[in-house]
């Protein structure tokens, strides 16, 4: 059986950190990359027999995650967030994949949650992320929603991954403002084009349109409507700070 190496990014996730570690007990290794966190994020993770590792990620998600993998002592690694839970069902799944000599990128469906509750439907619909390939020859590119790389195939995982996105609306208004000014930041690194009326004022309501009908939002109810509207907030709002970068204050 191949031996696994499970890999948490972390910082100042005390609320968190216990939870997602007791889920990946089964793991061989357990390594979080800290944040220098201000809180007992540390202290708790090594309570539980997870190897920390101290490192300033200045805003650079991708090259963290590289650190963690080049500090895995295993031939396969499990990438996850501190704010995800992997299921004793999926635990079980990933321990059948891992007898196997098969070189494979396993996709993870996560079941997203806002303040707790499961959302179904529209921006937080469930969706399939590559959390479990071996470490060869795998890196990852990009600051903000980072690019995986591997030579491997891909395949789907039948269980779910818990992922609660969202403890409350700071939690939320936090994540908007700091991913709306990195999104602008990358844009204009990569030198992208923009404009006033595709991008500010028709791109955010395609956005709600696709979440909200095409998505099917609307069957979430109240909770479905509200992250509708605040999806188009959030698409104008990084367009806008790209444009301001890219023209000038106007």
């Amino acid at each position: 059986m191949n031996k696994l190496s499970t890999l948490i990014v972390a910082k100042n996730e005390e609320k968190n950190i216990k939870e997602c570690i007791k889920s990946v007990e089964f793991s061989d290794e357990i390594i979080v990359i800290d944040d220098y966190s201000t809180d007992k994020t540390v202290e708790i993770a090594t309570s539980l027999g997870a190897k920390v590792f101290q490192r300033a990620m200045n805003g650079d998600w991708s090259a963290q995650q590289n650190f963690s993998i080049e500090k895995a002592t295993h031939d396969w690694v499990l990438l996850i967030d501190a704010d995800e839970r992997i299921t004793p069902e999926l635990a079980q799944e990933i321990k059948q994949k891992l007898q196997s000599d098969e070189l494979i990128a396993y996709r993870i469906k996560r079941l997203n949650h806002f303040n707790r509750k499961i959302v179904r439907f529209g921006v937080l619909h469930p969706d399939f992320v590559t959390r479990l390939l071996p470490k060869k020859d795998f890196y990852l590119t990009g600051q903000v929603h980072p690019k995986l790389h591997y030579p491997y195939p891909e395949q789907n995982l039948k269980n779910y991954m818990l992922h609660y996105t969202y403890d409350n609306w700071d939690a939320y208004w936090r994540k908007f403002d700091k991913y709306t000014k990195l999104s602008a930041i990358r844009y204009k690194d990569e030198n992208k084009s923009v404009s006033f009326f595709r991008d500010i004022i028709i791109r955010p309501i395609w956005a709600f349109f696709k979440v909200y009908v095409i998505q099917l939002g609307f069957l979430d109810g109240k909770i479905g409507w509200i992250l509708s509207v605040n999806h188009y907030l959030y698409t104008m709002t990084k367009y806008a700070r790209f444009y301001e970068l890219k023209h000038g204050k106007n």
